[in-house]
């Protein structure tokens, strides 16, 4: 693969990449560069982690070295109680590496690290104190805004939050940051900022945010917005079936998640998406791309049920591997959140 090929890989399924000529000239220049990817445990993962579990596949296959941050102090800087950040760390440690492996991609350059082992340095927190003097309040809170937790009376830890996500980027070695577009502005005053302190800028590469079952987003708050990865076959079908999915707008959840996640596995698979119909019906639909199926459903010879039954089976067979590990994953996740 060269270095245009490995370029188009990475831009597939994004959102914004900050910038792209920093992306390509990276690619040219270094043979396996390192990008990290953070996530705090705090609420149950939901398959919207699929999305980001295929982006990681995606630099895997380019060559980059990956590194997950499970990021536990943040979860703390979130409202997650101090006393239930080291369970739901365990639970995360599990589930994180076996969303990755269900894609089916080689992940010996997959490094998990715990936020804590490398955030309470001397070093570290020198830097953030440091950085702290150059970021006001607002800056600091405006960042934060989509990421952390609102409350009527909010804690001057989702100040710190940006800060740290800002300097983690030098102290975790990488060229790339990765996440979704919510964390944009974070993104946008690392850039700002890790010069002010020494450091250079790094590169932001963003995926969309894949929209809710129900409402504008999949929430790990929300169970009716949301599947879980540890959810049986019926209530995958039954939260398929409740969501919002009007004949003739592919504005949906659904749709999304068909795009971004179900679709792009078939595209690497080289397989056809096929949904079952009874032969009164029209008998099978068979798809190539998401184009065609949007193409269809937007002008109504795809049935949302038609459509929502597929997308079930797509869910359920994706799930399988990770679900092999339910009783393992069973205990840990009723140690972290009951």
């Amino acid at each position: 693969m060269n270095s245009e090929e490995k370029f188009e890989l990475i831009k597939r399924n994004t959102e914004e990449i900050i910038t792209e000529k920093e992306l390509k000239d990276l690619l040219e220049k270094k043979k396996k560069p390192v990008i990290y990817w953070g996530t705090a445990p705090t609420g149950r993962p939901s398959i919207a982690y699929l999305l980001p579990a295929l982006k990681i596949a995606d630099f895997l296959k380019a060559g980059f070295h990956v590194k997950i941050l499970l990021a536990d102090l943040h979860a703390a800087l979130d409202n997650v109680p101090w006393n239930v950040v080291e369970k739901r760390y365990r639970y995360y440690e599990k589930i994180i590496p076996l969303i990755i492996k269900s894609i089916g991609v080689d992940i010996k350059e997959l490094e998990i690290i715990k936020g804590s082992e490398v955030q309470l340095s001397p070093e570290y927190m020198y830097d953030v104190l440091q950085m702290s003097s150059h970021v006001s309040i607002h800056d600091a809170t405006k960042a934060s805004s989509d990421v952390v937790k609102v409350t009527d009376n909010p804690k001057l830890s989702g100040i710190i939050y940006p800060i740290m996500q800002a300097v983690d980027e030098q102290y975790l070695g990488v060229d790339c940051q990765f996440g979704g577009t919510d964390q944009r502005k974070i993104m946008v005053l690392a850039r700002e900022n890790l010069p002010k302190i020494g450091y250079n800028s790094r590169i932001e590469i963003m995926n969309p945010l894949i929209p809710g079952l129900i409402g504008k987003q999949m929430s790990s708050s929300d169970q009716k917005s949301k599947i879980d990865f540890l959810d049986n076959e019926e209530t995958i079908k039954k939260k398929i079936n409740d969501a919002e999915c009007i004949a003739g707008n592919s504005d949906n959840g659904i749709m999304a998640f068909l795009k971004y996640v179900i679709m792009t596995i078939k595209y690497d698979n080289k397989e056809k998406f096929i949904i079952k119909r009874d032969k009164k019906f029209g008998g099978n639909l068979e798809y190539k791309n998401y184009e065609e199926i949007e193409k269809d459903f937007i002008a109504r010879k795809l049935h949302p049920l038609d459509l929502k039954n597929a997308v079930a089976d797509g869910i359920i067979q994706i799930l399988k591997p990770i679900q092999k590990e339910r009783k393992v994953l069973e205990k840990l996740e009723k140690e972290a959140y009951s």
